[in-house]
């Protein structure tokens, strides 16, 4: 499937709300990530990472055939932490299986390494979505770990893995 990373904007909020508007990518996600997604939440998302990305941070629309169908960002560290970032990301339920988020992570990950300084990206999924643990394997991530009990979600607790990719 061919897709493109871009950056965020306004035009790509009805296909955002459209996308994201589905349990089952809020079930492995922050709460911060809302379901039901709404329009509002839509257009509030996109004016919030088009203001971080002016702060040099990376946070990139998947965009099919004009539509957005993911997500995806690489947030910095702070502190002693600076020289890493965050890697978070969804894709909707329409287009998975498709190799899609694994050529996101590989593009995203390539474009940090090479234009910043930050040498360790990290990610900590939910221990339970095997899909999202497997799509970083592919991409050379590490297993550095499991959180026991370190999300609390809809009433539930789920262990998270963490792993990270070192610029070489």
């Amino acid at each position: 499937m061919r897709f493109e990373l871009l950056q965020w904007e306004a035009s790509l909020a009805p296909s955002l709300a459209e996308s994201a508007n589905d349990a089952r990518i809020a079930r492995f996600l922050r709460d911060s990530f809302p379901y039901p997604y709404s329009p509002e939440d839509a257009e509030a998302f996109i004016a919030f990472a088009r203001e971080e990305n002016g702060r040099g941070e990376f946070y990139r629309a998947i965009v099919a055939d004009g539509k957005a169908v993911g997500g995806i960002a690489v947030t910095r560290g702070a502190d002693v932490y600076k020289k890493s970032g965050e890697l978070g990301y969804w894709l909707a339920p329409a287009v998975w299986g498709r190799g899609v988020m694994t050529r996101a992570v590989r593009e995203i990950c390539k474009e940090v390494f090479e234009t910043t300084d930050i040498v360790r990206i990290f990610a900590e999924p939910f221990s339970v979505n095997a899909a999202s643990c497997r799509v970083l394997e592919k991409n050379g991530f590490a297993k550095e770990g499991v959180k026991k009990k370190s999300v609390f979600k809809n009433g539930e607790f789920y262990d998270s893995a963490m792993y990270a990719l070192v610029k070489e």
